[in-house]
């Protein structure tokens, strides 16, 4: 085994490779007993399930069985309910409401056992990551002590009595650990502009939690909280470790700060959810971009661990072995969602894997004991922008395999066609813009008369994928983001030098300006890697179908773009033992008349569409599925810019 780290990565000691190595470990294989005991299914994020019960054959006999409404939980309404349930021995567990109560429902009924909701006052209105969460976190210790786990808007872990819903006492202080506290840096309890919304993860009793922060387009400073990563013991609260995500003196990857810029910079945090391998004790943290999205001048340097997936041991902290994404990140490549867990055969050769999806639309595959490359990872070089005080990288990683799932830079081959005149129109809005392959960097707007850089951003979001560990198949839904980037001078805004001013993504009379398919689900076999199928997933937009410049134009499936209202979000896959399942994002006119969206479930061999049940409006939160009293559920959080968040469970008559 060679121990020569590809160009970004670092490679483990060789004793902890043979310490680790030594674990045959089990197969990634999903939720286990008909359950769903974590937010992705099992700790290495797969989203599967081996129930079979609904199949291609009956999915459109699916009927709706409970609803769970939000409406009132919370000083004003969830439209954006991002929660993926867990389901132990009979009981529902979920976050619900704007103020992120945490809810225990019967999982045949829908009906309320327990709530927990806690009042933080102004830490509470001051925070950054409001809302309802997406999801929360289980532990037992198989004798009767049994906790659910949260993150308040306010960034405080709470443990609960699984069965009451009554805070632990002797966790933290009164079940309260307050995230802002033991952080190795001071935070402001009330205006530190840190907190997080994703669920915690549980493994061998230690308690992980991220950190995430404002949006980082046009930060008002070159200064924030830092992004560190800690585990907890799941009994006590106690901090048992942290890793600093960004480097302090002495440790690995200072250096890669120039100028003494890891001293102010803040964010690389975690914001989406973690990946744990329980066996071979190692937890997977896929971190964002340093402070500001789209101007580094502040922070020379590669700036480690900034968009790089960490593998840390799971009782210390200690980082085992790192791969940077993009060198000295500067496009808002952040890692948005958790690594998948993968056990697959390459060449004969059985791999236990890692495998992240990302914004570049890459899914990188590595041997996650030693952090190698399955494939080979390129340094390739990449043009350098002339935006005055910024450093760049000259080369790139690029994986040379699987290829890329969804768009990357701005291919201008992919303008919109449906007519000759789109076409002509969308060539001469497009010139007014900046635009090549990935990681062509941004431009100080006005530069050369150009308004900014035009780039497709968006591969994969939060929600990840999903995986067939029978098959060696990734599933992934993407849509097409377009961003533009202009950068400018703007002391009022921020002391930064440089904030992004680009301005909406234009369009052609209201059409996107690259064709369809503008949401897609792809199949991808990690075990040759490449693509085996893609779909548009999601109805044609009725602004498409009645749009008047094609009227009298036959125009297929267009796939729409995710989350609630048609925004950046996301939307998760589930597979099963038959089926690949997602619903659609935003609203259409559905078959019936009624507004509304589908919840889709596809072949997983063809990608074929086996069926289609209607919801009331666009997934929000991924689904999940369940077997209880010889029944099998499929549950999904809904919502919109009109339509108040709430989980909806189905099942056959």
């Amino acid at each position: 085994m060679s121990l020569n780290p590809a160009p970004g990565a670092c490679a483990l000691p060789l004793a902890i490779i043979l310490l680790l190595g030594a674990s045959t470990g089990a197969a990634q294989s999903g939720a286990a007993d008909g359950e769903w005991r974590t937010y992705g299914g099992d700790l290495g994020s797969t989203r599967y399930s081996p129930l079979d019960q609904i199949d291609g054959d009956n999915f459109e006999d699916l009927e709706e069985v409970w609803r769970f409404r939000t409406s009132n939980l919370g000083p004003y309404p969830d439209f954006n309910y991002q929660t993926t349930p867990l389901m132990i021995d009979g009981v529902l567990y979920a976050t619900a409401g704007s103020r992120r109560d945490v809810v225990a429902l019967d999982a045949a009924t829908g009906e309320m056992l327990w709530m927990y909701r806690l009042d933080e006052g102004e830490r509470g209105a001051n925070a950054i990551r409001r809302m309802s969460g997406r999801g929360v976190a289980y532990w037992t210790d198989r004798q009767g002590d049994d906790r659910i786990f949260v993150v308040t808007i306010g960034y405080q872990l709470v443990a609960l009595d699984a069965k009451t819903g009554w805070p632990v006492p002797g966790f933290g202080t009164d079940g309260i650990v307050d995230l802002k506290q033991h952080n190795d840096q001071l935070i402001d309890p009330l205006t530190g502009e840190i907190g997080w919304n994703s669920a915690p993860i549980v493994a061998r009793d230690v308690v992980i939690v991220g950190a995430s922060h404002r949006s980082g387009g046009s930060p008002p400073s070159r200064e924030n909280v830092k992004g560190y990563i800690r585990g907890f013991d799941v009994r006590t609260g106690q901090r048992t470790w942290i890793f600093h995500t960004i480097p302090r003196p002495g440790e690995f990857g200072r250096d890669t700060w120039l100028n003494d810029s890891a001293v102010y910079t803040g964010n690389t945090g975690v914001w989406t959810n973690l990946t744990v391998d329980e066996e071979l004790g190692i937890a997977y943290l896929p971190i964002e971009i340093p402070t500001g999205d789209y101007y580094g001048g502040h922070r020379p340097g590669d700036n480690l661990f900034g968009e790089s997936l960490v593998a840390v041991s799971l009782e210390t902290g200690e980082r085992l072995w790192h791969f940077q994404f993009v060198h000295h990140p500067i496009w808002d490549y952040d890692v948005p969602c958790p690594p998948i867990l993968v056990d697959i055969t390459v060449d004969g050769r059985d791999i236990k894997a890692v495998a992240q999806p990302t914004k570049q639309g890459w899914v990188y595959v590595f041997d996650r004991v030693t952090g190698e490359p399955v494939w080979p990872i390129e340094e390739r070089p990449v043009p350098a922008g002339n935006v005055p005080g910024e450093w760049y990288s000259p080369t790139q990683p690029f994986p040379t395999k699987p290829p890329p799932f969804e768009r990357q830079g701005f291919p201008i081959e992919e303008l919109i066609d449906f007519t000759p005149e789109l076409r002509a129109e969308a060539l001469e809005i497009v010139a007014q813009y900046k635009t090549g392959p990935v990681f062509t960097p941004a431009i100080v707007r006005g530069d050369n008369g150009l308004t900014a850089t035009l780039f497709v951003p968006n591969g994969a979001n939060w929600p990840g994928g999903s995986y067939d560990p029978d098959t060696g198949i990734m599933y992934l839904y993407s849509h097409t983001l377009m961003r533009a980037l202009g950068l400018v001078n703007d002391p009022e805004r921020s002391d930064m030098d440089y904030i992004n001013r680009g301005g909406r993504q234009p369009t052609v009379q209201g059409l996107p300006l690259l064709k369809p398919p503008w949401g897609r689900i792809t199949a991808i076999d990690l075990n040759k890697g490449e693509i085996v199928w893609q779909v548009a997933h999601g109805e044609t937009p009725d602004r498409v179908r009645n749009h008047p410049a094609l009227r009298g134009l036959d125009i297929p499936r267009t796939g729409r773009t995710g989350g609630a209202g048609g925004s950046s979000g996301g939307i998760g896959t589930l597979t099963t033992k038959t089926l690949v399942i997602s619903g659609e994002g935003g609203v259409v006119t559905t078959p019936s008349g009624a507004r509304g969206a589908m919840i889709r479930a596809y072949d997983k061999a063809t990608g074929q569409e086996r069926g289609a049940v209607p919801i009331p409006s666009a997934q929000t939160g991924s689904p999940m599925t369940y077997m209880l009293d010889g029944k099998q559920y499929l549950v999904l959080a809904v919502g919109g810019s009109n339509y108040q968040g709430e989980l909806i469970a189905f099942a056959l008559p």
